[in-house]
Order: structure tokens, then C-alpha cells, then sequence
């Protein structure tokens, strides 16, 4: 058996299939062209299109080494031997080409010839229903019968879908332990065999009633687990001590003060978490992905936090990602050379996000201590729903870390109750948002496997003929729909841009003998233009010629705003910073927003210079070249790419000499003198790191002045004067009201300490103690304190005083004020309020002796008071 390093088993590989014929095309990126997948999660999803018809194969077979990302078992990271969030997998595929009899025939070479493992320690999986693949393990490459072990759909059988593309595999595994002999052969026994490489036979159709025909062209799709491949050759206890990740790992520990060898099992596990999570963190920001809390950002996000989390496990509580970066960037950069193109971007964004979360760690796992500890006393075995939500909405704790440090006591959470403010959360913020139904999603796929992808003819064409191949009511296809039925209208060719790369899809009609459709949006969805609209008038039917013609006076709206979306970000290269990088934007008829990463506001005087420049670009009338061309060209010549975007072998580039040049498929004006002025809207920061930026161009400058001069106008008016006085006339005002403010606020807290005042004589009497609740009505929290505080001095150093108020509908506010003598005793001000202010329906700490706290569910005050109180007497009198 040989001993190889990672790089040699990965390359030893992809020249072993190029020997036999296979293209070797490099790894696509781990952020997915198909939209139904967050990540790339297996070595066949940049292939999909070509399974499933939709596009044409690049070679009729191919070998590559493709980078992957799982979370799905993200909590088994660094406790098996063998799950990771970032992994490689080799695979060989075959588009009609040869099938079985080769990719068993070549697995069984490349991994006992050329990798030298022993045919006595391999073990063969089948589908229990593949006689096939049995008869030519069996018969032509002669493994034993007692070592093909047949096994049933759930574990050998792939499918793309429910319906589409399938058919059984057929996988070879590593026997650990040969010695135990061969009388039971238990494949899920993990501490004995790990399967390595996996052959899927891609020969059948499922229809949506479950029936399995024949492919015209059957595929083959393999996958050979080269973490897995590297345990085996390199004889490592598990994957994480091979070459592929343990230098990592020997980096975090050196910077931890700690010898891996000599470390027990839980401090292991902290450095495998970080090995394992760092190279998948350097891929993503590689890969155009920015921490956010949503989607592949909240992933991203996710992992940093968890390497943060374990760091501090170890003992690293000062920043220590980035260093730990440059030994996963050091170590696969030859591999992926985007890693070390993408440096710099990779070390700012985790830097910021690891300071951004050390900032709320600390507070939130000091919150988090004190509610367990609050959880052990009551002796509850859970966290509660609210609590853990708290921490994820103020502190960044994602539920997972909450979990995870819950469980590390004996605690669950209440995850019910979580998702049910977290629903809350999300129903608030879908106040007045409107999204177009995209539930056609299942019926286009289905559709795409029998159709063409769509003709776009837009570029040049703002009106065509066309064949209306389906149409669909309620994302069902339908033959016909009447006046006033919402469609989907799928064409075999379109003048109406799909939405992409951040440009809004078309508006406009599409005309028949017999009917009228207007269009409101069109979105690409599997290769297909999907037009939704209306029926505006008569019957329209599938099948039947069409007449599509666009809305152009809202075409050349967009066109100028996507064109000046190019030359804002040319002119904040030239201006601010020339490593700017988009990091997302969006193109309508009424406005641009562009997004790009800067770790800084952009001041007054620079965003004057950019609209400035912008203006000279537009005044001067350059004209645009558009070309198709293959990428590498383009990318010689200098055209910008954007992070994350994805590019075929062929890439259509848009050029304004001497301005700007960028891969874009989107429209655009002719010349920048079509765009006729440009104006910036508003700069803001939406993430760490991240910067946006709202215009407008063209028309729309019109529409958003003639907004401005109502708005002028109208305040000229209210305060009779001239619009050059409004600001002096505004600051007046904000003086006048900051002085009623302070005014009432002290009226407010004289209020409360009169009301106060007055309840001493209600105090009651427990030993040296003096205890006094009370509900102090329409008193805000900050009075409340106040009062608090002259209550607890006036009954002295055994006083214990707890004041509740609702200072306006739906907000609770508490107090608990203790004197030295009640601390003394044991009770602490921040841990009893918060306790209480949960019966409420939500919390609160502070010090021993002073402490607030907060809620939303005022009806429940009374009770809280009352338990305040019984509590209070309880271990006063103890």
C-alpha cells in the first residue's frame, strides 16, 4: 500500500481518468448555480444541468476534484473520525459514455494497482436488485460472493429528486480491522470499515407516479472521499491527522500554548472543530460568501463563531482566526490559487466578524451563565425559548451555540419556543412585502426535462415572435386560461430579460390571435425564461404564436441604471479604494443599489467625487463594446469579475473604453451619454465590512427631485419660510424639544420619587430585613431606578425593594434595589429580577445591589410582583 500525501492522492487521481480519456475540469464554486441548493454539497451538483438534459456535456467524460460543504452533521465535527463541513471529493463522470463495466473495472485499478491497498481489506456494496454490478464484481474482477454485500434503496440507490434521473450504486470499502475475520461483515460498523469510493448508475427515469423506465443515455457519477482516501494511505487514526488538515490544527495549538498528543479528548475536539471549520470558512469568503443572517452568510457566520466558541475553549481570548487562515490559505493555495487572490478580502472578513463577535461574547456568555445557573437552582433541565432567542437577536449566539454550551451542563433548550419568537420575528418583517410566487419551481423542472432552455434575443430585439410552449395557472400547466387568470408563460424564445446578476426581469405584453397578456416580471428558473402576468383580455392557449414586445421606455430606465452601476463602481475603485469588490446589487426602472466591500463609510467630499466623475464619464459619451470571449481573455484584458458570480468557458464582457470593462450579461446602454445624469441617493452600512450605496440615473433623477421640491415646498410653507432657512428653523425646534425632554423626564422622576415616598410605610418587617414590592403606575425604567434607590436608602442596609411599572402598553419595567445587609445573605439583585422579569416574558441583570430588568406581557406584572415577594420572604426569613 502506498504512502502518499493528500496532493499526491488528489493528482494521482485526476491523471489515472485523464489516462482513460476524462477531461480534467477544475472545481466549480462552492456557491451553486442550481437555486434549489444552498451550498455545493457533492461532487456531481456542478453536473446536474447536464444529468437532467439541460445543458450540453463539455467532454463526454470528465474527472474532477471538487470542493464541498456540509452542515447537516456539523455537532459529529471533530467527534468521529471522519465528518466534515469542508471536504474534497474526486470524481469521474461519464455523459453517455462508457458505464459499469468500465467504472468498476477502473475503481477496482485505480484503488488496488495504483494505490496498492490490498483486495483482501476491500469490501463491495451493491444494490440488492443490481444483479449486474454483483455478476461483474463477482465474475470479471473476481471478489469473493461473501465480500459483495447486497443492500437496499435507502443506502444504495441515488436519486436527483423525486422524480428525473436514478438509479442504484455500488461502493468500495476499507476494511480497518481484517483480523475479525469474514463471518459477519457489518458495513455500518464505522470503527471498522469506512467507505471510500462511491459508483452511482445513473441508468433510469422515475415519472411522478414512482415507474422506473431506461435511459437513452445512461451516466455514470462517481465520488472518492479524499480526506477518507488520505486515512487510509497515510494509516491515520482519523482524517483529521492527515497532511490535508492537521497543520491547521498544529497551528491553533501552538497559539494555544497546548502539544495535540498529549491533550485530552475534549481539548482535541476543540482543535479538530477548528481545523475542519477554517478550511470551509476560507473557501466561502474565497468564494464571494459574506457573514450575514441569512442563507449561505448565516453559515458562514455560523462556522467562525463556532471556531471563535472552541478557541475559547482552548484558552485564545484575543483574535487568533486570521493566523490560523494563513495555514489553511498556506496549505491549499496551490491547489486553489483564488485563495491566495483572495487574501486579503478572506483575512478582513474574519477578522472583523471574530472582533464583531468577541465584543458580544463576552456579555452574552455571561447572560448565558447566569440562566443556567438560574436553570440548575429552580432545577430545570432546559433553557427557555425566550432566553435563547435573546441571545441569538442581542448577542449573536446562534441557537446551536446556545445548544452546544447547554449541553456541556446537561441542559436542552427550548427550541419550540425559540423558533416561535423567531417566527414573531419574521411575520414582523413581513409587514408590506410582496414576493412573486415561485412555487412553479417543481413544474419547471419537470418541464426542462422536456423542453429547450429558452432563447434569449433581448439584446438586440425588443419585440419578437415566438411559440408559447407552456403555460401554467397556479404553477400547474394548463392548456388555456381566461381574461383575469395569473399565468406563467414559458416561450421558446424571448426578447424579456430574465432576472440575474442583480437586473430586474422585463415588463411589457405578449400578444396572441386570441388573447392579451401583460408581463410584470420575468425570473430564470432552469434554463427556462418564466413570464408571469396576467390575462388581460380574451383566452390565451399553449402551443400557440406569440407576439412578446417589451415595455421600452422601462428597458432604457433599466439599461441607464445598470450602466451606471458599472461606472460607480469604476469611479469608487479610482476614488476610495481600488480593492473594492461588489458583493451584490440591484437594477430596476427606478433606481440603482450596489453593495461592495469597504471597511469604512465613504466620506461627504469622496461620494461628491464619485457622482462628480460619474456626471464627467456620462458628459463625455463613451461608447460601449459589447463581446463574447473566452474567460481567460477576458480576464487578461482586465475585466471585472464579480465574487461569487458564476462564468462559463465563454464570457460576455461589456466595455466602456478607458472607463470600465466587467463580465456582464446584463442590458445596457449604447452610449454613456443615453444614461444623462447620475445622482447618489444615500451611503449606508448594512454589514460589517460591507457598504450600499442608492442612486438614481436618467429619468429617474426627474422623479426623485420632483419628490424633493414637495417635500421642500411643503416645509417652507409650515414654517413660513424660505427653503434656504428650513435647516436654521429645524435646529431651533430640535432645541426647543431636547429642553421640553429634559424637562419632562424630571418632572417624571420628581413623580415617581413622590409616589415612592409615600409607599415607606408599607415595608415589611422580617428580622433585620425590610421588604417593600410595589407596582408604581406609568413610571419609565429610568425613574423607576430612581426611585428604587431612595426607597432602598431610606429602609437602610437590610432593605430589599422591588418596584414594577408599565410605562407604556406592552413594556414592563422592573427593579430590584438591595441593601449590603440583604447581599450579605446571599441574594443578589441581577440574578432575582432576571428570574422574575421571565414570568413576564422576558429578562434582565445587573449588579448585586441594583439590577433592571425588562418584559412584554404586562398582564402578567401582578403575578410577578406576588412571586417577587413570596420569594423575598422565603429566604429573608431563612
Amino acid at each position: 500500500m502506498l504512502s502518499l500525501s493528500g496532493d499526491r492522492i488528489r493528482q494521482t487521481f485526476l491523471t489515472f481518468y485523464a489516462d482513460k480519456g476524462h477531461r480534467i475540469l477544475p472545481s466549480a464554486s462552492l456557491v451553486p448555480e442550481d437555486p434549489t441548493v444552498l451550498l455545493t454539497i457533492a461532487g456531481m451538483l456542478p453536473f446536474k444541468p447536464i444529468f437532467l438534459g439541460q445543458r450540453p456535456a463539455p467532454s463526454p467524460r470528465a474527472t474532477t476534484s471538487q470542493k464541498c460543504i456540509r452542515t447537516n452533521d456539523i455537532e459529529n465535527v471533530g467527534r468521529t473520525q471522519r465528518h466534515h463541513t469542508f471536504f474534497e471529493m474526486l470524481g469521474n463522470f461519464s455523459f453517455g459514455d462508457y458505464f459499469k463495466k468500465e467504472a468498476i473495472t477502473w475503481a477496482w485499478e485505480l484503488s488496488t494497482v495504483v494505490f496498492q491497498l490490498p483486495a483482501d481489506r476491500l469490501v463491495i456494496s451493491v444494490f440488492r436488485d443490481d444483479d449486474e454490478a454483483f455478476a461483474l464484481w463477482r465474475d470479471h474482477i473476481g471478489v469473493p460472493e461473501h465480500r459483495i454485500i447486497a443492500m437496499g434503496e435507502a443506502d444504495n440507490f441515488w436519486a436527483s429528486g423525486p422524480t428525473g434521473p436514478c438509479g442504484p450504486c455500488s461502493e468500495i470499502y476499507y476494511d480497518f480491522h481484517p483480523e475479525l475475520g469474514d463471518a459477519v461483515l457489518d458495513l455500518e460498523d464505522d470503527r471498522r470499515f469506512i467507505e471510500f469510493y462511491n459508483l452511482v448508475f445513473m441508468q433510469y427515469n422515475r415519472d411522478a407516479e414512482g415507474h422506473l423506465t431506461p435511459l437513452a443515455a445512461q451516466n455514470i457519477d462517481t465520488g472518492l472521499g479524499l480526506e477518507r482516501m488520505a486515512q487510509i494511505l497515510q494509516a491515520k487514526p482519523n482524517n483529521y491527522e492527515t497532511d490535508l488538515i492537521f497543520p491547521i490544527i498544529e497551528t491553533a495549538a501552538t497559539l494555544a500554548g497546548l502539544d495535540y498528543g498529549s491533550a485530552d479528548a475534549k481539548t482535541k475536539i476543540s482543535l479538530k472543530v477548528i481545523g475542519d471549520h477554517v478550511r470551509a470558512v476560507v473557501h466561502l469568503i474565497a468564494d464571494g460568501v459574506m457573514a450575514s443572517n441569512l442563507g449561505r452568510g448565516y453559515v458562514l457566520r455560523r462556522l467562525i463563531r463556532r471556531v471563535v466558541r472552541h478557541g475559547r475553549l482552548l484558552g485564545l481570548d484575543r483574535p487568533f482566526t486570521v493566523a490560523v487562515a494563513e495555514a489553511a490559505i498556506a496549505l491549499m493555495a496551490e491547489t486553489y490559487p483564488n485563495l491566495r487572490e483572495r487574501d486579503a478580502a478572506i483575512k478582513s472578513e474574519l477578522e472583523r466578524e471574530e472582533v464583531r463577535f468577541l465584543e458580544t461574547l463576552e456579555r452574552g456568555e455571561k447572560l448565558l451563565g447566569d440562566l443556567i445557573q438560574q436553570a440548575q437552582a429552580s432545577g430545570s433541565s432546559q433553557l427557555g425559548g425566550v432566553d435563547a432567542f435573546t441571545l441569538y437577536d442581542t448577542f449573536g449566539f446562534p441557537l446551536e451555540l446556545t445548544q452546544e454550551i447547554a449541553e456541556e451542563v446537561g441542559l436542552t433548550v427550548d427550541v419550540a419556543g425559540f423558533e416561535a419568537e423567531m417566527e414573531q420575528q419574521k411575520e414582523r418583517g413581513r409587514a408590506a412585502h410582496e414576493t412573486i410566487d415561485l412555487t412553479v419551481q417543481g413544474s419547471l423542472d419537470q418541464l426542462a426535462e422536456q423542453v429547450q432552455p429558452t432563447v434569449f434575443v433581448g439584446y438586440g430585439d425588443s419585440e419578437s415572435s415566438a411559440s408559447l410552449v407552456a403555460l401554467l395557472v397556479a404553477g400547474k400547466p394548463v392548456t388555456s386560461a381566461q381574461a383575469g387568470d395569473a399565468v406563467q408563460v414559458v416561450l421558446d424564445q424571448t426578447p424579456f430579460y430574465g432576472e440575474s446578476g442583480g437586473q430586474v426581469g422585463d415588463r411589457g405584453w405578449l400578444h396572441t390571435d386570441s388573447g392579451l397578456i401583460s408581463v410584470e416580471d420575468v425570473q430564470k428558473e432552469s434554463g427556462l425564461f418564466v413570464h408571469f402576468g396576467r390575462v388581460e383580455s380574451g383566452t390565451v392557449t399553449a402551443q400557440q404564436p406569440v407576439t412578446a414586445r417589451l415595455d421600452r421606455p422601462n428597458r432604457r430606465r433599466i439599461q441607464a441604471h445598470h450602466s451606471a452601476t458599472h461606472l460607480l463602481q469604476a469611479a469608487l475603485k479610482a476614488i476610495v479604494d481600488d480593492s473594492i469588490a461588489q458583493a451584490g446589487s440591484l437594477v430596476d426602472g427606478d433606481r440603482l443599489r450596489f453593495d461592495f466591500h469597504c471597511p469604512r463609510a465613504i466620506s461627504p467630499q469622496e461620494l461628491t467625487q464619485v457622482e462628480d466623475r460619474i456626471n464627467g464619464w456620462i458628459a463625455e459619451a463613451h461608447g460601449a463594446t459589447v463581446a463574447v470571449m473566452p474567460i481567460a481573455e477576458a480576464k487578461a484584458r482586465g475585466a471585472v469579475a464579480m465574487f461569487g458570480e458564476k462564468y462559463g468557458a465563454e464570457v460576455r464582457v461589456v466595455d466602456f473604453p478607458g472607463v470600465s470593462m466587467e463580465l456582464c450579461g446584463g442590458t445596457h446602454v449604447a452610449n454613456t451619454a443615453e444614461i444623462g445624469v447620475f445622482k447618489i441617493v444615500a451611503e449606508t452600512g448594512i454589514a460589517a465590512g460591507i457598504r450600499r450605496i442608492e442612486a438614481v440615473a436618467g429619468p429617474g433623477v426627474l422623479d426623485y427631485l420632483k419628490v424633493r421640491e414637495t417635500v421642500v415646498k411643503d416645509l417652507g410653507d409650515r414654517f413660513k419660510a424660505k427653503p434656504e432657512e428650513i435647516p436654521d428653523r429645524v435646529t431651533a425646534i430640535q432645541e426647543e424639544l431636547k429642553t421640553a425632554q429634559k424637562q419632562l423626564a424630571l418632572l417624571k422622576e420628581e413623580l415617581a420619587i413622590a409616589k415612592s415616598d409615600s409607599l415607606v410605610a408599607q415595608a415589611e418587617t422580617i428580622g433585620p430585613f425590610q421588604l417593600l414590592v410595589a407596582h408604581l403606575e406609568g413610571v419609565d425604567a429610568k425613574s423607576l431606578q430612581t426611585a428604587g434607590e431612595r426607597l432602598q436608602h431610606k429602609l437602610g442596609d437590610g432593605g430589599a425593594v422591588i418596584l414594577g411599572s408599565v410605562p407604556e402598553p406592552g413594556k414592563v419595567s422592573l427593579v430590584a434595589a438591595f441593601g449590603s445587609g440583604v447581599v450579605a445573605q446571599g441574594l443578589q439583585a441581577g440574578k432575582f429580577i432576571g428570574a422574575i422579569a421571565r414570568i413576564c416574558g422576558g429578562g434582565g441583570g445587573g449588579r448585586p445591589n441594583l439590577a433592571q430588568a425588562g418584559g412584554r406581557d404586562e398582564a402578567q406584572l401582578p403575578e410577578a410582583l406576588a412571586t417577587a415577594q413570596s420569594q423575598l420572604q422565603e429566604q429573608l426569613q431563612e
